[in-house]
């Protein structure tokens, strides 16, 4: 993401203040750009391009023409006609969005709060660019936008606003499409920074029912110990129901400092549907080390008799560190003469989708099409890998199932599809799209299937 550019100024029209704050188009490996501008605090001072000023008017007078969100807006806080008034305007250089939209909304007096109504206006332009569903879920976009900053405005932390926005996203009926705070967003990394305090499980909500379920546990983590199973549901976490949480939150809810325990109560359903059962464990939570690779040379003799070596390689998570120690796995298995591989990634849950490309990169060569994606308008782009240079180009086998989801379905099939693997197990997790991170609010917009 390009960094923001805003726009400073104070203006005065009528007595009421006025702040613009522009937002630089993005380009997010799709085919759509956009700009969005949202208030801001003036104390905060950066030059800004003069072509990326955005024009504001007070708004009081006469609005732009050709979008009912302003009418809509402007009627739905005359009763916050004492309050600071704020102008945003979103516009894109896409055909399906050529328009300025200009959107006036009252400024919250609590500073926090008035943070996150400009993350709200960004997150929401964000969405109505990108999103791959053009009917947001069958409601009107612009609406939910001046309803979600009405329920904000009179709130008094941002811990409460953001719940608003996640009440907004949540009407879009997608589970991978979410935002988390600025203090949730330091335990999303812990992930994959690869330390965390926890339990030591991996959990996701399954897309047909929403439920969250267990993907995988780390090995040798309480988790494991308890006998939790991929595939279990997770019900409740201290007593508390988790209908409606998403991944993140109860992620949240799991975690705490080693020494201290959680109480978790799951369901497991019967593989072979004669019936099912409800465990509740207490679990203390560990230092969990996720080191992503785990490795053993495999000796064994070939059908005619010829010593070989063969390199097993389990790849648990794609954190920050898993490429390069792949690249160090790889280099001592060469020097052991290791002649064939087997690549594990049962039980992946996924990470980030960067280092999935550069745990290719070991595998292929050249500029070798990696996965295709496709838009809400149906134009599929490809992403392809930059000057491969694979390591090795001994056989290699690839082991999946039904827990090896997002960047490990990826790479699994980059490695099938290109002809430089077997895949071998079972169905993947099928998840089948593909999340951006937007740093700058923290927004994971499902915007691909």
């Amino acid at each position: 993401m390009e960094p923001l550019c805003p726009n400073f100024d104070l203006l005065k029209s009528s007595s009421v203040p006025l702040f613009s704050h522009r937002l630089s188009s993005i380009n997010r490996g799709i085919s759509k750009r956009s700009s969005a501008s949202f208030p801001c605090v003036s104390s905060y001072n950066r030059n800004c391009n003069p072509q990326a000023s955005v024009k504001t008017e007070a708004p009081t007078q006469q609005q732009p023409t050709g979008h009912d969100l302003i009418k809509s807006l402007t009627k739905g806080f005359v009763g916050f006609a004492a309050a600071a008034t704020a102008l945003a305007s979103v516009c894109s250089d896409s055909p399906a969005f050529a328009e300025s939209l200009t959107v006036a909304f009252p400024v919250s007096r609590a500073q926090e709060v008035n943070t996150v109504q400009r993350t709200l206006v960004e997150a929401w332009g964000l969405i109505r660019e990108t999103f791959v569903d053009p009917t947001f879920n069958h409601q009107d976009w612009d609406l939910k936008l001046q309803q979600t900053m009405v329920e904000m405005f009179p709130l008094k932390s941002a811990d409460a606003a953001y719940g608003k926005i996640r009440g907004m996203l949540s009407t879009l009926g997608d589970p991978f499409t979410r935002i988390i705070s600025p203090k949730e967003y330091q335990s999303f990394r812990i992930g994959s920074d690869g330390n965390l305090q926890g339990i030591g499980l991996f959990i996701t909500v399954e897309p047909k029912t929403g439920h969250l379920v267990v993907l995988s546990c780390v090995e040798g983590s309480p988790a494991a110990r308890a006998g939790i199973h991929d595939g279990d549901e997770l019900i409740e976490i201290n007593g508390q129901r988790l209908d409606g949480v998403d991944s993140e939150a109860a992620a949240q809810r799991l975690r705490g400092k080693a020494g201290t325990s959680v109480t978790v109560k799951l369901h497991r359903g019967n593989g072979s549907g004669s019936g099912s059962s409800i465990k509740e464990v207490k679990l203390p939570r560990e230092l969990i080390r996720l080191s992503p690779i785990s490795s053993t040379v495999i000796p064994h003799r070939t059908p005619d008799g010829r010593l070989t070596k063969t390199g097993y390689v389990k790849l648990s998570t794609f954190s920050q560190t898993a490429a390069t120690e792949m690249k160090n796995t790889i280099h001592e298995m060469e020097n052991l003469g290791v002649q064939s591989y087997i690549l594990d990634l049962r039980n992946n849950p996924g990470g980030l989708v960067k280092v999935g490309l550069d745990v290719a990169k070991i595998w292929l060569d050249g500029n070798e099409t990696l996965v295709n994606t496709v838009d809400r308008d149906g134009h599929m782009s490809p992403i392809n890998m930059a000057n491969g240079h694979a390591l090795t180009h001994d056989p290699l086998v690839v082991l999946v199932n039904e827990g090896s989801a997002s960047a490990s379905e990826i790479l699994a099939g980059a490695l099938h599809d290109n002809g430089r693997a077997i895949l071998v197990g079972h169905k993947t997790f099928g998840k089948g799209k593909i999340q951006h991170q937007m740093d700058h609010i923290q927004l994971f917009p499902s915007n691909i299937k």
